[in-house]
């Protein structure tokens, strides 16, 4: 059954949808801002014997159909990401990779593909909040919500996620990501402007993410499905009695050593 909840953001319509799309991915999300749109899927397996990590790959591709345009040249079909569906990957990346439990290493893919882009709403901001809530809704263990905001500063106020014509004249475009617990990601440029403004923006722009936040604890409320307990795997008796028989002394010699430099000043 699909769930779909909408909500204005920024004076324009920012939706999000799931169940209806993407049915044997582990959760999906739909999400539109204005006309442009972005589908998100997480997947995970099984832990592969030997991995001692967490191996998340996250991919984001913009089809060219998104703008209503195919690709020029001899090969008439997408090609491998370019830099920009790159750096976007990693943006998404960034922020939900440390929002998983320590010790979780089953294989996790996220994929966003861009469906619709309108020409004014960037696709990547819809992109972060679209891998958050697909793995809100999923049975993968996340310890989000988290969501994306752009901050440009067009005639000397701070505008969030500004449309084509005011990035021409904002002089930063600032991308943050945040949780309930803060930024846990910040990226962009400015052009020469004060530290005290770049904090304002950053600040600014965590405010306007609290409408995000509780737009995916409702959807993980009516949608979400139940969360799978991670097993995690623990280092061996054996392995742990030969760590602390090399290590131990050592330990506790610098423990000690540390203790008596405290309140010394070394400068």
């Amino acid at each position: 059954m699909a769930t779909k909840i909408t909500i204005s953001w920024n004076r324009r319509p920012l939706s999000i949808e799931t169940g209806s799309k993407a049915k044997q991915a582990n959760g999906a999300a739909w999400v539109q801002y204005g006309d442009s749109i972005v589908l998100v899927t997480a997947v995970n397996s099984d832990v592969r014997e030997g991995i001692d990590f967490l191996p998340l790959t996250v991919e984001y591709r913009e089809m060219t159909y998104a703008a209503g345009k195919i690709p020029g040249g001899f090969v008439k079909r997408e090609g491998r990401p370019n830099e920009k569906e790159i750096l976007t990957s990693r943006l998404i990346d960034r922020p939900i990779r440390p929002l998983f439990p320590e010790g979780y290493n089953n294989e996790v893919q996220i994929i966003a593909t861009v469906l619709s882009f309108d020409g004014e709403n960037d696709p990547d901001i819809l992109a972060i909040l679209g891998a958050s809530a697909a793995l809100e809704v999923s049975q993968i263990p996340f310890l989000g919500p988290i969501a994306g905001v752009k901050v440009g500063l067009v005639d000397g106020k701070f505008v969030c996620n500004p449309l084509g014509a005011e990035k021409e004249k904002s002089e930063m475009e600032l991308i943050l990501a945040g949780n309930r617990n803060g930024v846990v990601m910040v990226e962009g440029w400015a052009n020469n402007l004060p530290e005290k403004l770049i904090i304002d923006a950053i600040e600014f722009g965590y405010n306007t993410l609290e409408p995000i936040f509780i737009m995916q604890e409702e959807l993980k409320y009516l949608a979400g499905k139940p969360k799978v307990l991670p097993t995690f795997s623990a280092p061996s008796k054996e392995l742990e009695e030969k760590v602390e028989a090399k290590y131990k002394d050592c330990l506790l010699y610098t423990s000690d050593a540390a203790d008596e430099l405290d309140g010394v000043d070394l400068g």
